[in-house]
This record gives C-alpha cells, structure tokens and sequence, in this order.
C-alpha cells in the first residue's frame, strides 16, 4: 500500500468513526428532543394558563371598576348644578329687591327641597361630602385657598369652606376649597 492509500484509508476510518458518533449523537438527541418538547409544551401550557388566569383577573377588575366609576365624570359634572342651585339660593336671600316678596320663602324652601333630593341622589350612588369643619388640612383632600389668623385655633386646622368637595366611594371626585388657620405669635411663631 502506498502512503496515499494509508492515508485515504485512516481518513475514510475517522470518517466513519465521526458518522458513527454522530449518528448515536443524533439517536441521543432524538430521544432527549422528544422528552425536551413534551417539557416544552407542558411549560408553554402552563404559561398560557396563567396568562388567560391573569387576563381573566384584569378583565374583572375592569368591570368592577367600570360599575364603579363609570359614572365618575357623571358625578362630577353634576356637583356644579348642586352649587349653582347652592350658589342661586344664597343670591336670592341676599336680594334686597326680593327681600320684601311675600312669596320669597316658599320658592326658597322648593329651592332646599331640589337641594336634599340632589343629596339624596348623590348618597345613593355612594357620593359622599367631604366633611371638613375643624378638620386637619389634608392635601389629599383639601386645597387650601386662603389662611386665616385665629388665636383660638391651632395651625392648619380648617376654620373655612369655600366649597364643597366630594368623594365617589374612595375615589376624590374633587377636593374641599378650604381656609386654613396660621400660625401667628399666640399659636405658633412669635414674630420679631
């Protein structure tokens, strides 16, 4: 044998030698990509039904949220005709020119009468005052309009309402316009 046949020979040899392994490499990874799919789709599976869980979830949330507050811009826009109606009274006491109507009470107590059913409109659907009268200024639920020097009364505690806020559930539909106490010399900072 020339050395060119040994060599075609050895190589044929490693030729086959490397078919060989990979051939039962091939034969292993048959067997391990069976075994590796089925825990593939058992994992895929498993993903898919937690997102369908979690979606199912949101979509609940949604519509609870949506029962909820869906009447939210609703409510708010209807506390303006509450202060309109709140805001006409107060003028037409103030008039001096209707002042001297025998009729003037009973068309303010129909007035007040609107008034409380409004309310009452507004409790049923879970709308609720925010009560505010020597409460703590809280940002959350306050805006603070003006400060008010009392000596009597300790700093940031609410002495006026400008107007009216209002809570839908737990939800701020819109903050108390409040006055405020400040600090002054017998309360709080003495001034130099």
């Amino acid at each position: 044998m020339t050395s060119e046949n040994i060599k075609k020979e050895q190589e044929t040899e490693k030729d086959e030698k490397i078919e060989a392994s990979n051939a039962s490499q091939s034969k292993e990874n048959k067997e391990k990509t069976v075994e590796e799919k089925l825990k593939e789709s058992e994992e895929k599976l498993l993903r898919s039904l937690a997102e369908i869980e979690n979606q199912r979830r949101r979509f609940e949330k949604e519509i609870k949220d949506a029962v909820e507050f869906g009447s939210y811009n609703f409510a708010k826009e209807s506390l303006s005709t509450l202060d309109n109606l709140q805001r006409a009274k107060e003028a037409i006491k103030n008039d001096e020119k209707l002042k001297d109507n025998k009729d003037l009470d009973r068309f303010l107590d129909n007035i007040t009468v609107i008034e409380k059913d409004l309310i009452s409109i507004f409790e049923k659907n879970n709308i609720k005052k925010i009560e505010v009268h020597r409460k703590k200024f809280d940002p959350n639920f306050h805006q603070a309009m003006s400060e008010i020097e009392d000596k009597k009364a300790e700093p940031g505690t609410i002495l006026q309402e400008i107007q009216a806020g209002y809570l839908l559930g737990e939800r701020l539909l819109r903050p108390s316009l409040v006055g405020i106490s400040k600090k002054n010399e017998e309360n709080g900072e003495k001034k130099e």
